[in-house]
């Protein structure tokens, strides 16, 4: 699915539209965020993590606590990679644990990571333009996104 969002705003409820999937399908497993610096990886985190019911002021960059955990149904795991500096990290960290402890891992700078495990969500978050963002978002249905979310795409051409 391809999505074009002109806000953070947008991008949030496009994060929102897959959490509420994933809590209501108790989908667990891992979402593998990837994108560049500044490309909402962080802001799509929040809308998913809305969908849990965790504050949005709760959700900010991990960078240098890793992995945080919520206390939700299934739990959620925030994960941020980005000073990571090889998968040795990820072994000694024990990212690997939070991916398979059977609640939802949301897992941002996953380049970080030499593979993912199969039928793993995949979100890239890129640049569109000034204020867009263009999400590309695998390994779940198309129906998960609501007609509005949708419309952003449509919009945004192909």
């Amino acid at each position: 699915m391809r999505i074009i969002t002109e806000s953070p705003e947008e991008t949030e409820a496009a994060g929102r539209a897959l959490g509420r999937f994933l809590k209501e399908k108790k989908k667990t497993g891992a979402v593998f965020l990837f994108g560049d610096l500044g490309a909402g990886k962080t802001t799509f985190i929040k809308g998913i993590a809305s969908a849990f019911g965790i504050p949005e002021r709760d959700i900010g960059s991990a960078s240098f606590v890793i992995a945080a955990e919520y206390e939700t149904t299934p739990p959620f795991y925030h994960i941020d990679l980005y000073r990571m500096e090889g998968e040795e990290d990820s072994e000694a960290l024990g990212i690997w644990e939070y991916i398979e402890s059977g609640g939802v891992a949301v897992v941002e700078w996953s380049e970080r990571l030499s593979s993912l495990p199969g039928g793993a969500v995949t979100v890239t978050l890129s640049y569109h333009n000034e204020h867009a963002r263009e999400i590309l978002v695998e390994g779940v249905p198309d129906s998960v996104f609501t007609e509005e979310t949708r419309k952003s795409d449509r919009q945004g051409g192909a």
